[in-house]
């Protein structure tokens, strides 16, 4: 149970990052692991509690509340403690197929529901998961998941997103003969494209993938199901299908001017940045630049924070991050945290608004401002953004003013979310959906088409990476206990 009052001897400790003004000048990952000794110090923290809330894994509202795959947290915590990284390694692995991917993006809701937070730092169980990983790849324990015999039954998965590369490793592992379809020139997604390099540096996912393919998993890419190859090539060719499309149609703010030049949706932008680092587009051929430009990114998630952080190494003039709410309160005068296991709503500093703050001497969020409309020229170019201001008002409740303030902008980015998977492949594949999302349960996974499925985003909307995995894996046995009674019925 690490060491004895080890949560009263040590204190949580973050991981290293290299400096602000180091980081500006390169788009290399900020955040490092920790070392061996500094992980163990973190591991004695943990008190393995009787009834372990960080491996909850359960949705309330919009928050998760612990590890959506159960991650045996306080065994590897303990396994750390006592310098044994191999069985931490092994035991990591049983629950999570790419915790080199969580330990690096995901916003651990496994640390907001340590019993710990109530009324101190929780342990630093992402730290520990990364250290953990990086430790096991350095050493060489990371092996391709090869399986002992094949099926004869094929696979084929649509979209290389967290989801289906688990669905994939899962599937290959049992087996069976897997293909990945990717639309785009690399595999891995969100995880290749959405995210950028500072948070998940390319070579992390490219190492995935290729261990995958000495496993045996196939990736075409390039190939964008529904247009370049159809339903029924797939049909001909395989015993079932997964779609795992994400949730990539980006919601709008279709106000008074949105047809303007220079008004784009986020990941559009952040996309076409990781094509020109991975050399598959020029960078004089970009539709998007944050170069030289006063930027508004409208949307305070890290969606936006990922636009900030990138328009900065892209030399832009100034950037607005606009928050629609009020600032939060940097700490609560009460003892303890009533919000526990979720997280507390006090005042943060993104990675990227620390950068900000570091070239331009204050952060770029914007509080309580309300995109009214778009300020358009009459050659049709953006120049800025109307904004009614939201504010605070003594007793605790807001107004709006009704006075309208201008923001002068050459690009704006829209970082507001997404509203569900594309249409493409429900349409060719004449799939039922709901809301954007396809319509299939988490018991079966199955659509309403025979021997397809569906997992991720594409089917409960957009959410983190560990949520994919989970749904990758709860796909991945969906369809083997699938195929395994084709194969007694056959």
């Amino acid at each position: 149970m690490g060491e004895f009052k080890g949560f009263m001897k040590y204190d949580k400790q973050a991981l290293p990052e290299l400096s602000l003004a180091e980081r500006l000048t390169n788009h290399l990952q900020f955040q490092q692991r920790f070392t061996k000794e500094d992980a163990q110090r973190q591991g004695a923290r943990c008190m393995d509690c009787g009834t372990p809330f960080c491996q909850t894994g359960q949705s309330l509202g919009r928050q998760t509340i612990g590890c959506p795959i159960g991650n045996y947290i306080p065994e590897w915590n303990d396994l750390v403690y006592h310098g044994d990284f191999r069985e931490a390694y092994e035991r990591l692995s049983e629950t999570n197929n790419f915790p080199d991917f969580t330990g690096r993006v995901c916003p651990a809701p496994c640390e907001q529901a340590c019993v710990m937070k109530i009324n101190r730092e929780s342990i630093a169980i992402k730290g520990i998961e990364r250290t953990i990983i990086d430790e096991a790849f350095e050493n060489g324990w990371v092996q391709p998941r090869v399986p002992e015999k094949r099926l004869g039954q094929s696979v084929a998965i649509v979209g290389s997103g967290p989801a289906g590369l688990t669905a994939a490793d899962e599937l290959n592992a049992k087996g069976y003969d897997v293909t990945v379809y990717e639309r785009a020139h690399e595999p891995g997604g969100l995880l290749m494209y959405g995210i950028p390099n500072m948070k998940l540096d390319k070579a992390v996912v490219r190492r995935r993938v290729h261990l995958m393919e000495e496993a045996g998993v196939k990736f075409i890419t390039d190939t964008e199901v529904g247009v370049d190859i159809s339903r029924e090539t797939l049909d001909e060719q395989f015993d079932a299908i997964i779609v795992c499309t994400g949730s990539h149609q980006a919601r709008d703010l279709p106000l008074e001017g949105r047809m303007g030049q220079g008004i784009h949706f986020a990941l559009d932008y952040l996309t076409e940045q990781t094509q020109i680092l991975n050399g598959e587009l020029k960078p004089e051929d970009a539709t998007i630049s944050a170069e030289g430009k006063n930027v508004i990114v409208i949307g305070a998630g890290d969606t936006g924070a990922d636009c900030v952080a990138t328009a900065l190494r892209e030399n832009c003039k100034s950037i607005v991050q606009f928050n629609q709410f009020t600032r939060l309160p940097e700490r609560y005068e009460i003892e303890g945290n009533p919000y526990w296991p979720m997280s507390m709503p006090v005042f943060k500093m993104d990675y990227a608004h620390s950068e900000y703050e570091e070239k331009f001497g204050f952060e770029p969020r914007a509080y309580g401002e309300n995109s009214m409309r778009y300020d358009v020229d009459k050659l049709g170019n953006v120049r800025g953004v109307y904004t009614q201001t939201l504010r605070q008002l003594p007793d605790g409740s807001t107004e709006m003013n009704d006075t309208l303030r201008h923001w002068p902008a050459d690009l704006v980015l829209l970082a507001i979310g997404f509203i569900g998977t594309e249409n493409t492949v429900p349409n060719d594949f004449n799939l039922k959906t709901e809301r954007n999302s396809i319509v299939a349960n988490d018991k079966d996974y199955a659509t309403s088409q025979p021997h397809i499925f569906a997992a991720g985003d594409a089917r409960r909307g957009q959410s983190l990476v560990v949520w994919a995995i989970k749904e990758g894996r709860g796909v991945a046995k969906a369809v083997h206990k699938y195929l395994q009674k084709q194969t007694v019925f056959s």
